[in-house]
């Protein structure tokens, strides 16, 4: 049978006191943007280009010595953990490549986090096959939000703690010379299940065949070793 590949581009890790990894070590340090002194919004929207939301208590950015900058997040629902947010990861740019060089270099301080998404992405040179397309309206219907369609059930509200499907384009995100288009599926804790980054491969299946069932597409899912590329195969 043959399979599309399919790719890790962003995982957010949960655990406890995660700014330990980074205060005695001289590679990286912390900015702190939010917390009970401080408070400083729009630096927030500058650096990752999303709003401090009422629900994130405690925000930090953590600067590389590859000059990356990593959001650092408390959530008022989980107030005792914070979660250290790789998106990006597979790329078609530097900054890709050096964010995988990072995750790499801390894998070992992260193997018992808690991984709490998981954007698993699909590209295509030109436009998304029609046959996943139709596959996805049998069950969902495309809601446009900017330049980004999510693909919703009914029963589906605006967010939800499971799994978010979507199109866009990778060719206008990452200013391409050749059209990419990217399906995406975004899995969430309630899909997750309290799973640990050490045993991220063992729900691969069970995201393939989540992934077969709403879009008829055989995928492989490859690695961590396999999360940074050049080219779409």
């Amino acid at each position: 049978m043959r399979y599309k590949r399919a790719y890790i581009d962003s995982l957010n890790l949960s655990g406890e006191n995660l700014e330990a990894m980074f205060i005695y070590n001289e590679d990286y340090y912390i900015e702190v943007v939010k917390n009970k002194s401080v408070f400083e919004p729009n630096k927030w929207k500058e650096t990752f280009g999303k709003k401090l939301t009422p629900s994130i208590i405690d925000a930090r950015i953590v600067h590389t010595c590859l000059g990356l900058k990593l959001p650092l997040k408390t959530f008022a629902i989980t107030p005792k953990r914070q979660t250290l947010e790789f998106a990006g990861l597979h790329g078609y740019n530097e900054r890709s490549q050096l964010l995988m060089q990072t995750l790499n270099e801390l894998k070992s301080w992260l193997l018992f986090t808690w991984v709490t998404r998981g954007d698993i992405a699909i590209d295509y040179i030109g436009m998304i096959p029609k046959k996943i397309i139709k596959r996805l309206s049998q069950t969902r219907k495309p809601k446009q939000v900017g330049h980004t369609t999510y693909w919703k059930t009914d029963k589906e509200k605006k967010t939800n703690r499971v799994m978010d499907i979507k199109i866009y384009s990778k060719t206008a995100k990452e200013k391409l010379d050749y059209p990419l288009m990217r399906l995406e599926f975004v899995f969430k804790s309630e899909y997750l299940k309290k799973l640990y980054f050490k045993d991220l491969q063992t729900i691969f299946k069970k995201m393939e065949k989540t992934i077969k069932r709403a879009t008829g597409l055989n995928v492989k899912i490859q690695g961590i070793g396999s999360l940074a590329c050049t080219r779409v195969s």
